[in-house]
C-alpha cells in the first residue's frame, strides 16, 4: 500500500478505500509557503495513481482549510522574481492534476478556503463546508492577479457577473451564501461535517464505482476545457502582477500591520 509519510506539510490517512488528505500547517491557518505548493504539486499526481484509494477527500488542519498564500513566501517571491517560475509550473501540476484525478475529490471545508485554498476546493468535485466557513478569493488584495486557477473556476461555478465581482473585490463570503449561488455543494453546522463527509465518503466508495468514476470524468470536461483555454494567461498576468509596485507595497502592509496605499502601479 501506498506510502505518504516522506510527506512534511501535509498528512495522510486511510480508512477501508477513502483517503484523506490534511494541509498540516494549523498554527499557520494552513497558509500557502513554498514547502507546501511543492508537495502538494507533487502529491496530487500519486493520488490519481494510488490503486487503494477509491475516494479522496481534501481538508485542513485545526481552525482552516488554507488561508491562502503565506506572507512570508510572497515576500521571497518579490525578492527573487525568477521563483515564480518553478511556483508557476507547480500551479499547473495542481490544478490540471486535481482535474485528472479519475475518482471522486471531496473538499471537506472545516474552515476559511482562501486564495489558493478556494482554487483548490473548486477543483474538487463535491465541496461540503462548515457553516462557519468562509470563501474568498481576494488576490486583487494583495495586489496580484488571481491567476493560480480563480479566474476560470469561479466564472465557472457561478457565473460571470457574480464572479467578476468577487473577484475584483476580493470580498470573503458565508459558507451559507456560497452554497446558495452555487459555489458548494453543502454547508452544514460544524458538529455535522465528519458525519456529512464521509457518510458521503463511504455512500460512493460501496456504489458502482466505474459508472461514478466515469461520471466524473464526463462532467469535468467543459471544466477541463475552460481551464486549458484560459489558465496560463491567467498565470502569465499574475507572474506580471508578482512585480507590480502595488504587490510589494500590500506585502508590506500586511507585515507591517497597517493600510496599504496602492497606486495602480
Amino acid at each position: 500500500m501506498k506510502s505518504y509519510d516522506h510527506y512534511e506539510t501535509l498528512k495522510t490517512e486511510r480508512k477501508n478505500r477513502v483517503l484523506t488528505v490534511t494541509f498540516n500547517r494549523p498554527d499557520a491557518l494552513n497558509a500557502t509557503d513554498a514547502k507546501l505548493h511543492t508537495e502538494f504539486s507533487r502529491i496530487v499526481t500519486e493520488l490519481r495513481n494510488d490503486a487503494d484509494a477509491d475516494i479522496i477527500v481534501i481538508t485542513g488542519a485545526g481552525r482552516a482549510f488554507s488561508a491562502g498564500g503565506d506572507i512570508n513566501w510572497m515576500q521571497e517571491g518579490i525578492d527573487d522574481p525568477a521563483s515564480f517560475e518553478v511556483t508557476a509550473q507547480e500551479a499547473r501540476d495542481i490544478v490540471y492534476g486535481l482535474l485528472d484525478i479519475g475518482k471522486p475529490v471531496i473538499a471537506r471545508v472545516n474552515g476559511h478556503a482562501i486564495g489558493l485554498g478556494a482554487t483548490i476546493m473548486l477543483c474538487c468535485d463535491i465541496i461540503v463546508a462548515s457553516e462557519r466557513a468562509k470563501i474568498g478569493d481576494p488576490h486583487v488584495l494583495m495586489g496580484l492577479v488571481a491567476g493560480d486557477g480563480g479566474a476560470v473556476l469561479w466564472p465557472q461555478h457561478i457565473g460571470y457577473a457574480k464572479a467578476k465581482y468577487y473577484l475584483m473585490t476580493g470580498d470573503l463570503i458565508t459558507a451559507t451564501e456560497a452554497e446558495r449561488i452555487g459555489l458548494i455543494t453543502k454547508v452544514v453546522p460544524e458538529d455535522q461535517l465528519d458525519a456529512e463527509v464521509y457518510g458521503l465518503a463511504d455512500r460512493l466508495a460501496t456504489g458502482p464505482l466505474k459508472a461514478i468514476n466515469f461520471t466524473k470524468i464526463a462532467t469535468t470536461l467543459q471544466l477541463k476545457a475552460a481551464m486549458h483555454a484560459s489558465f496560463e494567461a491567467g498565470l502569465a498576468l499574475e507572474i506580471v502582477s508578482n512585480v507590480s509596485e502595488d504587490h510589494r507595497e500590500a506585502v508590506d502592509a500586511f507585515r507591517n500591520k497597517r493600510q496599504p496605499k496602492f497606486t495602480g502601479r
